[in-house]
């Protein structure tokens, strides 16, 4: 490469940034990166005492917060506002029901399903909830554990992003409004307005949230696939190695996929969901599939029938002055605070298929068939791995208090018929999960920062996937999956106040449609509408 070349990435790169959120974003990353490589214990310490306040103090907001969304979207769904089309009146939806479906839930699922699956319920059947109030290792232990599961993984986890979406679709589709977070401010500060400092303050809000929620998932995929390397072919990195690695591996795909290479990348995505539903399929059908059935079907209904008093269960004791007990702050709060930090990813990428959708059919779609598919995954997995620990025929609790939490799904599947094959494909699975993460991480800050630009810079994203891929290694090699918990909650709570935004948003814009800053006779365009943001989707 030419320095002329060089040059006009360098020209291309400054000339699309928006400085502030930009810069913000890079400072406070390089400053975390800074003070976990050299003042790693005071960096860790801090860290810790704003999550311990976080959820100590304002652990009910949490809760509360996402009730409220789950209540607003159970609106959307049943009433009046369902109809109204995401884009021009009777437009047809820019992808088929398959394809659309396929890429939210590869969006929304990211690597976390494949890490907690065979991990949470075996932790909850050890360590259970005061609110199941059963004996550890007990059958009701084992129905409570898979309930929770469900509770944490099930219509709470993708209403955010629904909640977040919807707005900036109707706002970008309809009227032609940037595709950027600050969007749903447009019933305060007008169409033709959003460059003003609070947008700017919405969208720094929505780079914090991004990188605390993809540095604790490129953190647990990165330290799965480690954990996966070490058990098949018994090679340990250490910290350093780790940091090499995880940071290499990151920069290294951002740089893969920001060179052009889309096709292969899209195709990663399918393949993703394709493994992901072959390994369910097979652990189904080799594993303790009566057993799957049984304690899978019981927890269903208790999921349902309790499903309001688990969304404001807090276990709050007097004695120690906390708003939540320290299981549910470690637990659903963390789990509640993770889904908030990935609701500006996620939510904008809904955002960018679903031209075409009806408000009602991006709900569903989002919250209700997106649950139809994980809780099978969860009931599947959480149910072999309780079945094996009884049974004796994996203790998977002895490799999780050696490996940790990672290493939960190699002993579950090397029990197995098959074991080997299972074991492999689980690893591939990692592997290329870590890649879409990598990647869509990047794509995501690299949109945030440049206020929505359709193909942020191949700078812009190497920028991000080594900040990212440094911070998410610092985090496991200082504190493991506590310090990545404590990072998603630390910047996934200020940005539920955003999806409380998004919410007024919808109220405003959906109840008075022919308000002035939204009349229909407007015709506002912007460059590069349907074609070219069809086609720039299809690519990705």
């Amino acid at each position: 490469m030419s320095s002329t070349d060089i040059k006009e990435l360098w020209r291309g790169f400054t000339a699309e940034l928006d400085y502030a959120v930009f810069g913000a974003g890079f400072l406070v990353t390089a400053l975390a990166v800074l003070a976990f490589a050299f003042r790693d214990e005071a960096a860790a310490d801090l860290m810790h005492g704003i999550n311990d306040a976080l959820w100590v103090n304002l652990g009910w907001a949490y809760l509360l917060v996402m009730f409220v969304l789950v209540l607003f979207v159970g609106f959307l769904v049943f009433g009046p506002w369902g109809n109204i089309t995401l884009g021009e009146d009777g437009e047809e939806p820019a992808f088929s029901f398959p394809a659309y479906f396929a890429m939210l839930y590869s969006a929304g699922i990211a690597a976390g399903i494949v890490f907690w699956g065979p991990a949470e319920a075996i932790f909850h059947f050890d360590s259970v909830s005061p609110f199941i109030g059963a004996e550890s290792g007990t059958p009701e232990a084992a129905v409570g554990a898979i309930q929770y599961t469900f509770f944490h993984w099930g219509i709470s986890a993708w209403t955010a992003y629904v909640v977040l979406g919807i707005p900036i679709a109707y706002y970008g589709h309809r009227y032609g409004a940037p595709l950027r977070v600050s969007t749903i401010l447009a019933p305060w500060l007008g169409i033709d307005d959003l460059d003003r400092p609070l947008a700017k303050v919405v969208d720094v809000l929505a780079v914090f949230a991004t990188i605390g929620g993809v540095a604790a998932t490129l953190g647990f995929v990165g330290d799965q696939f480690l954990v996966g390397l070490e058990w098949t072919t018994g090679t340990t990195v250490g910290d350093l190695g780790t940091i090499l690695i995880i940071t290499g591996l990151t920069v290294a795909f951002t740089i893969s996929v920001a060179l052009g290479v889309k096709k292969g990348i899209r195709r990663l995505s399918y393949f993703n969901l394709a493994l992901f539903l072959l390994l369910l399929g097979a652990t189904f059908v080799l594993g303790p599939t009566r057993y799957i059935m049984a304690v899978g079907t019981e927890a269903l209904g208790g999921y349902i029938n309790q499903f309001i008093t688990m969304s404001f269960y807090t276990g709050a004791d007097a004695g120690t002055g906390a708003s939540v007990s320290a299981w549910v702050g470690e637990w659903t709060v963390f789990y509640w605070a993770w889904w908030f930090s990935w609701a500006p990813f996620v939510g904008l990428f809904i955002a960018r298929i679903s031209r075409g959708r009806t408000v009602r059919q991006v709900a569903v779609t989002g919250v209700v068939a997106s649950t139809g598919v994980t809780i099978p995954w969860f009931a599947t997995m959480g149910g072999s791995a309780i079945f094996f620990q009884q049974t004796g025929q994996a203790d998977i609790l002895s490799v999780v208090s050696n490996l940790g939490e990672a290493g939960s799904g190699y002993p579950l599947f090397e029990s197995m018929p098959l074991g080997g094959l299972l074991t492999a494909m689980f690893l591939v699975l990692v592997t290329t999960f870590f890649v879409t993460s990598a990647d869509s991480s990047t794509l995501a800050l690299g949109l945030l920062t440049t206020g929505g630009k359709r193909e942020p810079s191949t700078i812009n994203r190497v920028v991000w996937g080594f900040l990212i891929g440094a911070l998410a290694s610092l985090l496991m090699v200082t504190g493991g999956v506590d310090a990545l918990q404590a990072a998603a909650i630390i910047t996934g709570g200020p940005f539920a106040i955003i999806t409380l935004l998004a919410v007024v948003s919808m109220v405003l814009a959906f109840g008075n449609r022919n308000s002035i800053f939204l009349r229909e006779e407007d015709d506002v365009t912007v460059p590069g509408s349907k074609s070219t943001f069809d086609e720039s989707v299809a690519d990705d």
